[in-house]
């Protein structure tokens, strides 16, 4: 006697209807990534400023709060000598700056602000310092205080 038994598995036509809806899925996915990634800020870019900024910020809040020799109107980078002396730079980084001169050439192009402003902490004179740096239309703003100690 013959008996027919039912074989499990897919047929054909299964087969190729699920590749087509997993191949449009995918297809998908790439389509929502390849936007996104395209709108996103350049992540190589950020952390080069964010880099910068935290670089920048560390060397004023460095320098002394007063002018140590009380002669002001430093104007380059090797003789600024207190955190005013950054105060209103405006610059576009590039091999002939007017302030940040030896910067690397991957840094080109790269527009830093600084603002060095008058605080009190609890009581303290302080100097609020704000360095902004930025390409296009992406910057980050890293904020410090030098105080009068």
């Amino acid at each position: 006697m013959y008996a027919s038994r039912r074989q499990a598995g897919f047929t054909l036509v299964e087969l190729i209807f699920f590749i087509v809806v997993v191949t449009l899925g995918i297809a998908g996915i790439l389509v929502v990534m390849d936007v996104s990634a395209a709108r996103s800020a350049d992540p190589m870019v950020r952390k080069q400023a964010m880099v910068l900024a935290d670089s920048l910020l560390e060397e004023i809040l460095l320098k002394p709060f007063a002018d140590p020799d009380g002669i002001g109107g430093e104007t380059t980078r090797a003789t600024f000598d207190d955190v005013n002396d950054f105060n209103g730079i405006n610059e576009t980084l590039s091999a002939a700056g007017p302030v940040f001169t030896g910067m690397p050439a991957l840094l080109n192009g790269y527009q830093v602000q600084v603002v060095v402003a008058p605080a009190v902490l609890e009581g303290v004179a302080a100097r609020r310092v704000s360095v902004t740096v930025g390409r296009g239309i992406d910057s980050i703003t890293m904020v410090g205080f030098r105080t009068d100690y």
